[in-house]
């Protein structure tokens, strides 16, 4: 059973279109018109094949094979439409065509699961929009409460809330009542790192995701003029800022060599040549795959934080904590026999980067398919990944799926 490569590659650039900016690169963030496009593409796709589109409260989108039992647990495989700003044409939305491609198959070939198949766009991966990420799947896992996400807004002030009910009137679907715990879940997407190309390897069979802790932090000091307050009087916030960051940098992000830290999206006001700025606001993402280590590490950073924002005021909040998990051994083993049968070079890794797979694993059996990336590049329009990967990617979600699906033929089962 072989999966369509040219029908699946037409596809990504085909939607590569909606949204599309200077470079090749994509911008389609989460609820906005473009992903409403993407939407309405991905039901023509569907109901091309004779599929059921649905979607949740939660701004999840749902393309189902119907299975012989509609109540038992479903085979949910996926990952997400929406991209960073300046996003490529493979993060999120290959593993959502891919799993329309695995439906795809089995339609055509006559196949009919004991159980539903589901391709699922899960909301918000990103978090580039609306913070944090993974919104849809920490929803559906039951890691966040819907009215908090609903409340949540982005920088010119529209709520999670608006935004999902604009998109529901854009693309009207009825709600999919899905069995909860899903039987399964897999994900298939790009590396986003370098592990692979460097091996040789075509298929990456992903043993986890290592944990984040992400905060936004708001300092508060006072407006002065520059050339009337004295240095010992000011209480300037890029001042604080400026010790806050060399402190985390020195005692957190040189800890050890796998400790992640990043520092970003820095928000000033009046943000004039001449004053003395009184708001700073921005994120910090910290990452670590030993869960031990990054409980310590959170601990020391929120200490710096408080320690070294006098003589301004200080608020942080976690946006997000994931501690590292693991990956089914079971799937792990099925992802690896289906790269050895096809041919495919294979290698063991750990996910640096976060996946709606991390919320799916804490109520399921779950696992992840990664193809190599060139350079290791991605949220960027270089992102690439060559058709023969996507190919073999998308092929080793088929064949795991059909043996985790209980398809059966003509009354046969497989």
């Amino acid at each position: 059973m072989i999966i369509n490569a040219e029908r699946l590659w037409q596809r990504l650039m085909r939607m590569a279109q909606i949204g599309t900016i200077a470079g090749d690169g994509v911008n389609r963030q989460a609820l906005s018109a473009e992903e409403a496009a993407s939407w309405r593409l991905m039901i023509d796709w569907a109901q091309a094949s004779d599929l059921e589109v649905r979607r949740d409260a939660a701004g999840n989108l749902f393309v189902i094979l119907p299975g012989t039992d509609r109540r038992a647990a479903p085979l949910l495989l996926g990952s997400h439409l929406d991209s960073q700003p300046t996003g490529g044409r493979f993060d999120g939305v290959y593993g959502v065509l891919a799993a329309l491609e695995v439906l795809t198959v089995f339609r055509e070939r006559g196949l009919q699961p004991a159980c539903d198949v589901v391709a699922v766009s899960w909301m918000n991966e990103e978090g580039s929009r609306f913070a944090p990420g993974m919104m849809g799947s920490s929803l559906f896992a039951g890691a966040r409460a819907l009215s908090a996400v609903r409340a949540v807004t982005d920088e010119a002030g529209c709520s999670v809330g608006q935004a999902l009910d604009a998109l529901h009137r854009a693309v009207p679907l009825a709600l999919y009542a899905c069995p909860h715990p899903p039987a399964a879940y897999l994900e298939v997407h790009i590396e986003q790192a370098t592990q692979l190309e460097r091996a040789g390897a075509t298929i990456g069979v992903v043993s986890g995701i290592q944990g984040k802790v992400t905060w936004q932090v708001t300092l508060r000091g006072e407006r002065g003029h520059a050339g009337t307050v004295p240095m010992a009087q000011r209480r300037d916030v890029l001042r604080s800022f400026t010790g806050i960051a060399q402190r985390l940098y020195e005692e957190v992000g040189e800890a050890d060599l796998a400790v992640m830290l990043t520092i970003g999206r820095i928000e000033m006001q009046p943000n004039a040549p001449s004053v003395i700025p009184d708001g700073l606001t921005f994120r910090i993402d910290l990452r670590h795959p030993d869960a031990g280590q990054l409980t310590a590490l959170t601990a020391t950073a929120e200490r710096l934080m408080n320690e070294m924002a006098s003589p301004c005021d200080i608020e942080f909040t976690r946006l997000s904590e994931a501690a590292p998990n693991a990956f089914s051994p079971e799937l792990q083993q099925a992802i690896a026999t289906s790269a050895g049968e096809r041919g495919y070079p294979a290698l063991s890794v750990l996910s640096a980067a976060g996946h709606d797979a991390r919320y799916l694993a804490a109520i399921c059996p779950s696992a992840m398919i990664f193809i190599p990336c060139r350079a290791g590049i991605s949220h960027a329009p270089e992102e690439w990944a060559e058709p023969e990967a996507v190919s073999a990617g998308a092929q080793v979600l088929l064949d795991v799926a059909r043996r985790w699906s209980g398809l059966q033929h003509f009354g046969h089962r497989f």
